[in-house]
């Protein structure tokens, strides 16, 4: 099956939203309210990819303003960044029926879009925000509960998963284990910002 986009003459991530906001490709879109593409700093050494726009991000058109994004938002600052100067996006742009898990061939029709946000964006930290964005950055058959906190290395960049803010709503049990990756994180980070 042909990409109906030619998204490799894409000149820039404007150019990318453009593309991404008429998207027709999976069945989502006919579902969803909006398309939530992502935001934050397009020149940022640090990006955070989740799986999936929930209700609150489907109707604001932002990327983690639910329940889960208050608490990626404490994370953050906690460990020392502002929202602003990072960028945040997911893995499918869409918001899946009833915020189910999103299909492979969803996925895989979406993933085009994050391959050239990353491209553009060119960041040297990558955080997989849960099990999706593990197995697509990582490896396909990577679990996030065996792997999260690891460092990988891909195409110049270093890619650490961890949980998703949403699983430590179910499970408090998980907030100790992001906490520690997430000063793992901060000091790779701070390794690739220059100083001033």
């Amino acid at each position: 099956m042909e990409w109906p986009i030619q998204l490799d003459r894409v000149k820039n991530m404007e150019q990318l939203k453009d593309y991404c906001l008429q998207c027709r490709w999976c069945s989502l879109r006919s579902g969803a309210a909006n398309v939530v593409f992502g935001e934050g700093d397009s020149q940022t050494k640090l990006m955070l990819v989740g799986e999936a726009p929930g209700a609150e991000e489907d109707r604001l058109q932002r990327p983690f303003v639910g329940e889960a994004g208050k608490l990626l938002d404490k994370i953050l600052t906690a460990s020392g960044f502002r929202r602003e100067e990072v960028y945040i996006t997911n893995v499918v742009k869409c918001r899946p029926p009833h915020n189910r898990t999103p299909q492979k061939e969803e996925a895989d029709s979406c993933f085009v879009y994050l391959i050239r946000q990353i491209e553009f964006i060119h960041p040297s930290l990558i955080v997989c925000l849960g099990a999706l964005a593990t197995k697509y950055l990582v490896h396909p058959e990577a679990r996030v509960t065996e792997v999260r906190g690891d460092v990988f290395h891909k195409g110049g960049m270093r890619i650490v998963p961890t949980y998703h803010p949403a699983a430590l709503l179910r499970d408090a049990g998980k907030k100790k284990p992001v906490w520690s990756d997430f000063q793992k994180i901060r000091d790779l980070y701070l390794e690739e910002k220059p100083t001033p």
